[in-house]
């Protein structure tokens, strides 16, 4: 809490402390912070994690770089290992960052130095101010231009960590980029992590980037992120497009508030990393069939991370435009008059589900509910998820409970409790998976072969991922139980976003399990639950086998175990 404290001011709400969120633009305090759990959660923009995370998002801060940074708080140092110490005692001292900086600098000059580049430039409309803002720089057509700047080019190691150059192999190295126009790809804070470069002339491929890093991660990173917060918070929007030169186009037009996808179809990460930003994101793609597909992909991606009050619409240039040709054709007044008109990511959806098939034939509404199905249950925000499953309805000719029906969608009924907090109670996996990122030591309440139990569960109403986080959150409370910051734990993984939820419900009942023996009679009670659910599957699956094929003795045996379930609600070895 100290370190989040020194630089949000923070204001104590019950056991808990609020504030107004470092990450994006409020006016109400949605911004969390549990001394107790020692993590954070933002409940508007979805900001999430501890003390490290807060300085890596904060501050743009690498891992390693975020764990020394407390450590020198606190007058700890982090050691060095064998490995490491060595590296750094063979190479160059400067880091990754260092290198790449020196990098756009070389760049940047040899732009100056180039009529062929300054002339390419001009004639898309840039100026030397929206050039320099973004750092764009010129990769010279050299197989090894870069020596000009690292005399140890041939054996300087960080070269090659930063994607700067190849080591082919017969062991030459070479450029990575050459010939090509370089934009600078920056974190958060500002430090160059990677590189775009576009081919000046006819070529492929028309855009090269850096290769991925300890530093650069594409589904990652936003282009021009950097530059544009400032330009977002004042226009309330952000606008994704899809090339670099859009990017600055835009901003020649005084459009600064546009950022690109580094190559890679935009990413659940990307698009919440944006949505902390601002309320309202544009994706802006061509209107030609690959911008659609791109659109398509963008949408299926920010189905699960909207949130009410969250707002994901499209636009769609005429055929043969895209924003950099559009905005110089027409104008910024054109442009913005597009931007208004964008359509809803709901529009977008139900008018590509429809157009599959004849809505006025049974055939047709049974493939458009089929297709919407999976996207229809990706959607987290309550009220939107509600509205889209009544137009659903509404389109295929059937009533709303008979789509919940078909699509296995559970409304939960309300305690006493969440009806006056107006949240739905969790099913029995979400809510023991809440339980074990409270309080991971309940993970020793359970034998070690009912984790094996649960592995062989199928999840019925098809959300693996919390089925996937309460088996490693029970393996990870038997083997740490002292865990705290779970998210942490399983950051970089394909677990961390569901992690991240199931924290920030935590959070959320943090109030209600101070009480440590309540808390454990609570997951006793779910616990059971869980593994009666498990038998009554085992039993199923025998009977049906009984039918098809027939039973072995083992079989019988196991059955009749299975018929009385043995006490503390384990379950029968087979």
């Amino acid at each position: 809490m100290d370190i989040i404290e020194s630089y949000v001011a923070l204001k104590r709400a019950g056991s808990n402390y609020t504030a107004r969120c470092p990450f994006h633009s409020e006016k109400t305090p949605s911004f969390t912070v549990s001394p107790s759990k020692q993590f954070y959660h933002c409940f508007g923009c979805g900001a999430h994690g501890t003390a490290i995370s807060f300085l890596m998002e904060f501050h743009g801060m690498g891992f390693v770089e975020a764990v020394k940074n407390l450590a020198s708080r606190v007058g700890m140092s982090v050691p060095e290992t064998a490995s490491s110490s060595h590296e750094a005692a063979t190479q160059t001292p400067r880091d990754l960052t260092e290198t790449l900086a020196r990098a756009a600098q070389f760049y940047k000059s040899r732009l100056k130095q180039s009529e062929r580049a300054i002339g390419y430039l001009k004639n898309r409309g840039l100026t030397g101010e929206i050039a320099a803002r973004y750092g764009l720089g010129f990769a010279p057509d050299g197989w090894q231009s870069l020596e000009a700047e690292f005399p140890d080019y041939k054996s300087n190691k960080l070269l090659l960590d930063a994607g700067l150059v190849i080591d082919s192999a017969e062991g030459r190295r070479y450029d990575r980029f050459r010939d090509r126009i370089m934009f600078p790809i920056h974190n958060s804070r500002g430090a160059i992590i990677g590189f775009g470069g576009r081919i000046i002339d006819a070529g492929e491929p028309k855009y090269l980037n850096s290769p991925e890093t300890s530093l650069f991660e594409k589904g990652r990173e936003l282009y021009g992120l950097f530059q544009a917060r400032q330009p977002i918070r004042e226009a309330g929007m952000a606008i994704v497009v899809e090339g670099y030169m859009d990017v600055v186009a835009l901003a020649q037009y005084g459009i600064g508030y546009a950022v690109a996808t580094l190559g890679t179809a935009t990413t659940p990460w990307q698009v919440q990393k944006l949505l902390r930003q601002t309320d309202l994101a544009v994706y802006c793609f061509d209107g030609d069939d690959a911008g659609r597909r791109a659109a398509w992909r963008a949408l299926e991606n920010s189905l699960g991370q909207l949130v009410d009050g969250k707002q994901v619409r499209f636009l769609f240039l005429p055929e043969s435009e895209d924003p950099d040709s559009y905005v110089r054709a027409y104008g910024r007044e054109a442009f913005v008059k597009l931007l208004l008109n964008a359509q809803p990511l709901s529009e977008v959806l139900l008018q590509e589900l429809a157009s599959r098939g004849d809505l006025r034939t049974a055939e047709g509404r049974a493939k458009f509910l089929q297709d919407a199905k999976p996207l229809v249950k990706q959607v987290a925000a309550p009220m939107l998820s509600l509205l889209l499953r009544k137009r659903v309805a509404e389109l295929a000719g059937v009533s709303q409970s008979e789509l919940e029906q078909r699509y296995e969608i559970k409304l939960q009924a309300y305690s006493k409790t969440n009806e006056r907090r107006g949240a739905p109670r969790p099913s029995i996996v979400r809510k023991l998976t809440e339980m074990l990122v409270f309080q991971p030591a309940l993970a020793r309440l359970v034998d070690s072969d009912q984790i094996s139990d649960v592995a062989e569960l199928i999840d019925p109403e098809g959300r693996e991922a919390n089925f996937d986080l309460l088996r490693a959150l029970l393996e990870l409370g038997r083997e740490r139980p002292e865990t705290r910051g779970v998210v942490e734990y399983f950051r970089g993984g394909p677990l961390e976003l569901v992690a991240q939820q199931a924290e920030a419900a935590a959070l959320a009942l943090e109030e209600h399990w101070t009480d440590a023996a309540a808390l454990e009679v609570d997951f006793r009670g779910a616990w059971r639950q869980l593994m009666e659910r498990i038998r009554k599957a085992r039993i199923d699956a025998l009977l049906d086998k009984s039918k098809r094929i027939g039973w072995t003795a083992e079989d019988q045996e196991l059955y009749r175990r299975l018929q009385q379930p043995l006490p503390g609600g384990r379950l029968p070895a087979e």
